[in-house]
């Protein structure tokens, strides 16, 4: 389908972590899209499980590999599993200042304005990496609604859409689209489905032939995501399955066990117009390796070892300067 952009996931839910980090090459610019990777701190009442560690330690030696090669990174948003942030950190993100420097040292960072389109958080954060992190790139450059051209290649990020439902508290994102000669890859992050209709027409105008987008969050519906804006979520993936020939979706909505079944129209729908709908492992010819979803079972068929176990009762203030006993 695609022999002029090269598309390598790095990082996401299917392949064991919290992340959609994506590395895009053409002849012309090699591109790491939000070098940021996450564990959730706390799911079924649950820290992390080893498995989980493992995953995030092997993930980060990769999206460092990436980011020696890369000529340009892309912060979208400033939530950490979508950029690394410059402190210690060996609970949630497998953070460091100096796992930062190698990522984003002598580097073009184009990157969501913090100071515009932004909720407190991530103003706060976008304005903590540009005196940290940001301080070790060549440039850096707000990308909100503009084109950058690499060649024949063309890098064109959207005006902010919403995080989310229309007006959330969550703030804005940004997403990319590649382009070079015929071909488009549109990069989605964080939309969750989408959940409002500009962002939906704003990708179908877009015309990707290949289209990464997180999903919504079924794992937070009816107490944190109204039932409602999940069921929009969903339908509106269905509209892009419609009309985009490959979606790799991933994200939030693979932090449900049961997040295929509850996709199944999406699915269907692909199958019908002969397009594909498929995970980021799918893409790489991989089995899903959905372990914050199933950190329950993992506890008890692979219970950690008491090393492990002392560790995960440090308070987490203290606990984020220590790496676990693996």
């Amino acid at each position: 389908m695609l022999s002029k952009i090269r598309i390598l996931p790095l990082a996401a839910e299917s392949l064991g972590t919290r992340s959609m980090c994506t590395f895009i090459e053409t002849k012309d610019v090699k591109a790491l899209l939000d070098a940021g990777v996450s564990l959730a701190p706390n799911r079924f009442g649950l820290p992390p499980h080893p498995r989980e560690y493992d995953a995030i330690i092997e993930t980060r030696k990769q999206i460092e590999k990436k980011a020696s090669e890369a000529d340009v990174v892309t912060i979208s948003h400033y939530h950490f599993d979508h950029h690394t942030p410059s402190f210690t950190d060996w609970v949630c993100n497998w953070s460091s200042p100096e796992i930062a420097q190698k990522i984003y040292e002598e580097k073009l960072v184009l990157l969501k304005n913090y100071k515009a389109n932004v909720n407190f958080s991530q103003r706060r954060r976008g304005w903590v990496f540009a005196k940290t992190g940001g301080k070790y790139t060549k440039k850096m450059e707000a990308a909100d609604g503009k084109m950058f051209n690499f060649g024949k290649t063309l890098l064109r990020f959207s005006e902010p859409l919403f995080h989310g439902s229309k007006n959330t508290p969550l703030g804005w994102v940004l997403t990319i689209t590649i382009e070079h000669d015929d071909e488009r890859v549109v990069f989605a992050p964080d939309l969750q489905g989408p959940m409002y209709d500009a962002a939906l027409e704003f990708i179908i105008a877009e015309r990707p032939q290949l289209l990464i987008i997180g999903g919504p969050p079924l794992y937070l519906a009816g107490f944190r995501v109204a039932e409602m804006q999940i069921r929009e979520g969903l339908e509106r993936l269905r509209r892009l399955a419609e009309n985009v020939p490959l979606v790799i979706l991933e994200h939030h909505l693979l932090r449900a066990e049961n997040w295929r079944e509850q996709s199944k129209t999406i699915f269907e729908t692909a199958a019908r117009t002969g397009h594909k709908v498929m995970t980021a492992a799918e893409f790489l010819g991989k089995q899903n390796n959905l372990l914050e979803a199933k950190r329950k079972q993992l506890f008890a068929e692979e219970p950690p070892d008491k090393g492990f176990l002392k560790w995960a009762k440090i308070p987490l203030s203290a606990r984020k300067f220590v790496k676990p006993s693996l």
